[in-house]
Parts: C-alpha cells; structure tokens; sequence
C-alpha cells in the first residue's frame, strides 16, 4: 500500500475546482500521478469525502470493435472513482490499495458516460476492506455498468 494521499487529494482539489479549467488540470495531474488512469481521459468533475463524481467522453482510444467503449476502459473508469472518493474520505495518516473489482455490464456504452460513487467515511485508519460501488451511467441516464471494488486501508507505515 501506498502513503495517505488524502490530505493531499482534498487541498489540490479545493484548490482546482474553484478555478477556470481547475477540473481539466486536476484530471490532467491524477493522470499524471496514476499514468494508466490518464489513458481514459477521464474528468473529475465532483469531488468530496463520501462522494465522488468523473466523466468519460467517447472517444476513439476507448473504443472497442463493436464502436462502444471498451469493457476494461469501464474497469478503468470505475477504478478510478471509487478509488479518488474513498481516497479523499481516508482519515489523515490512512492509505488503501484496490485489492479486487468485479464488474457488471448492462448495456453498450456510448457518449458521454458518468461514474457515480458514495462511500462511508471511515472514522479511523485501522486496517480494513471496504467494498464500494461505482455507477456508470450514459446520457439518457440508463446505468451501462456497476462495480463492485474492494479497498483494502490501513495505517501509514513509518
């Protein structure tokens, strides 16, 4: 597992969001920090402890065969909204790593998709495994796939 970067998450993204384009450049640096991620292009566009909100637009590089997005560009993009929420949730000096994600698809998607997730808040940094949903939705509002991603958190190592 990695160092708690919640503290660090909730100050950039405080920062950011308030600024014009403050949500591109946020996306651009989780992309930056987690170079798989950025392959999706994926924006960040909500962000609080409990709650996190990215969108995917269709784009060539995440198409597949069949001219809808790719089933692992889904995984990406699910990955990374439960993971930038239950992140920016952790209690300082907390850290998590995915340990699991499976993944339900519903429908093609197409467009503009969103990934929706809430989580509980945890009060401390004792080891645990969470399990977490993410949603994805497209544009008329129908939800394309669902995951289920188990987070495993703990304490900074010193």
């Amino acid at each position: 597992m990695s160092q708690s970067i919640g503290p660090t998450l909730r100050k950039y993204w405080t920062f950011c969001s308030g600024m014009p384009f403050g949500q591109w450049f946020f996306s651009k640096a989780i992309g930056f920090i987690a170079p798989y991620s950025g392959t999706i292009s994926a924006r960040v566009v909500h962000l609080e402890p409990g709650q996190g909100e990215v969108t995917l637009q269709e784009h060539r590089i995440v198409r597949n065969h069949l001219k809808s997005i790719h089933a692992i560009a889904l995984v990406n993009l699910a990955e990374m909204v439960t993971g930038l929420t239950l992140m920016n949730s952790l209690p300082d000096n907390t850290r998590g790593i995915l340990t699991g994600i499976q993944m339900q698809y519903l429908k093609k998607a197409r467009g503009l998709l969103t990934a929706k997730c809430v989580c509980e808040i945890p009060v401390t940094n004792e080891k645990n495994e969470m399990e977490i949903i993410g949603k994805i939705t497209d544009e008329e509002g129908d939800v394309v796939a669902t995951a289920l991603a188990s987070w495993l958190i703990g304490p900074e190592k010193s």
